[in-house]
């Protein structure tokens, strides 16, 4: 005969709340294990699908309990130590899939139905332990709605614990997954039919006294693992945000260290120029004055000239402090072509030295550029220079060609060509970027700096290739619009 079964109200409901506190407790670890790498990415997935895992299994087993049947039950120890090893097998390997590919819907929905047909064969394998003098059989209708019941609460689980983040979020999710392992639970044991082998008799209110307190002790075993769980994961976060801290002012650390650094290698880069003239002034001063009869003019002109460098090695110091500080620059007229025949000059030395020859195509009646003559200054020596020390190596014709036209909307262009290396190959932007160099001795500074000036006065600084060798650099700046600071 049919041998009916029920369920002890206080122990379901405590089966619901070891399954609501274990999902909570695994999903905040399975939130470490999103943010977490290497040995300690392992460490919270195992820790998750044993919490997860277990805690399933515990809600299983105290739910078991809490079902008093009329005929004396017990339970085979083996296939209950299996279930636990499944139900934790299958949990793993549910969040191993997910945390791999956890962006991938089509892994969440495989890991879903791996993870919630783990948690079937755990639950029949727990009913499989069952002992007593009846017959086992299901209804295959409500075996298949657990089975449905269980991928899905398996899907829903991955999907929250690597999407929750808020302690709120967590808690609610905890309490919906709760309901839904416990309701596959509790539809799998409605399709359970105990057939008796003999007459039913009513159950001894020792053995259910017995099965409370074991349902209890299970509980609290349960309790103090995942407690003692989540007590390691929020450490964990409040660890996490401490290190946080500590890297988010590191990082304002380096910040201020690396805008030093970028501040002294511009300035080391662009003094150089005007203190190398200023030595080569002073030398020529020094020998005019050493003759058997010194001739005066000529020092003194050198004398003004080391003066004129001094003053505009000053002049860089202060204009290029004042652009890393974005303090106001001082702007006003300034003719480009003069600029440009200014630069030659100054430079004249270097390319007599390397046997450069210098073709200059400047526009008559060019509009003059507001900005700052300096920074302007700085950027042609910058690309003249470069230029310069693209053809030191080359043993074929030295050309350096400088131009200079109107362009459209009140613009004017400027170019300044080579026939030098060339440019490093799919490498034309990274040029400019800071500490960027294809110089032997290079400090990468020079170009990242230009760039920043032309950018400061709206107009835009790029390079190309020049064929059939050598490279480009164009400069385009606005004649009507104000240079922005």
């Amino acid at each position: 005969m049919i041998a009916t079964g029920t369920h002890d109200p206080y122990l379901v409901a405590l089966s619901i709340l070891v399954a609501s506190f274990a999902s909570y407790t695994a999903l905040d670890l399975g939130g470490r294990v999103g943010t977490a790498r290497g040995l300690a990415r392992r460490v919270w997935l195992v820790a998750a699908a044993i919490t997860m895992g277990g805690g399933i299994w515990s809600m299983h087993f105290v739910a078991m309990l809490a079902f008093k049947m009329p005929i004396p039950m017990s339970y085979d120890i083996g296939l209950t130590i299996l279930s636990l090893v499944v139900a934790i097998f299958a949990t793993s390997g549910g969040f191993y899939v997910i945390s791999r590919h956890s962006g991938s819907p089509l892994h969440l929905v495989l890991s879903g139905i791996f993870m919630g047909l783990g948690i079937v064969a755990m639950h029949y394998t727990g009913m499989a332990a069952m002992r007593g003098q009846a017959e086992l059989s299901y209804d295959r209708l409500f075996v298949a709605l657990s089975v449905v019941i269980a991928i899905g609460a398996s899907t829903a689980a991955l999907w929250l614990a690597f999407r929750t983040t808020e302690p709120g979020q967590h808690l609610v999710a905890a309490v919906v997954m709760g309901m839904a392992i416990s309701g596959m639970h509790y539809t799998a044991m409605r399709a359970a039919i105990f057939t008796a082998h003999g007459p039913v008799h009513q159950a001894q209110r020792n053995a259910g006294l017995d099965q409370t307190n074991l349902a209890l002790m299970v509980t609290g075993i349960t309790f103090l693992i995942l407690a003692f769980a989540l007590i390691a994961s929020l450490s964990e976060q409040k660890r996490v945000e401490e290190a946080l801290r500590q890297a988010r002012a590191d990082l304002a650390h380096i910040n201020r260290v690396t805008t030093m650094g970028a501040l002294t290698a511009s300035l080391a880069h662009e003094v150089n120029q005007p203190i190398a003239a200023a030595v080569a002034n002073a030398h020529a001063c020094l020998n005019w004055l050493a003759g058997n009869t010194p001739n005066l003019e000529a020092a003194r002109a050198s004398a003004m000239s080391i003066v004129e460098d001094g003053t505009r090695a000053a002049e860089i110091i202060s204009r290029t402090r004042r652009l890393f500080t974005r303090a106001t620059p001082q702007r006003e007229l300034v003719d480009v072509n003069e600029v440009i025949r200014e630069m030659v000059f100054l430079l004249s030395s270097e390319i007599t030295r390397y046997f450069i020859s210098v073709r200059t195509e400047l526009a008559a009646h060019l509009p003059q550029v507001m900005g700052d003559r300096v920074q302007l200054q700085q950027v042609m020596m910058n690309l003249i220079t470069n230029s310069i020390d693209a053809m030191k190596e080359v043993d074929e014709t030295r050309e350096l060609a400088i131009t200079s036209q109107r362009a459209e909307n009140g613009q004017l262009t400027v170019c300044v060509s080579d026939t030098g290396v060339g440019l490093p190959s799919q490498q034309a932007d990274q040029i400019f970027y800071a500490f960027f160099t294809t110089k032997p001795h290079g400090t990468g500074m020079g170009l990242s700096i230009s760039r920043s000036i032309v950018e400061s006065h709206n107009g835009r600084l790029w390079a190309s290739a020049n064929p059939p060798r050598g490279a480009s650099f164009h400069l385009i700046l606005p004649t009507t619009v104000e240079a922005r600071d």
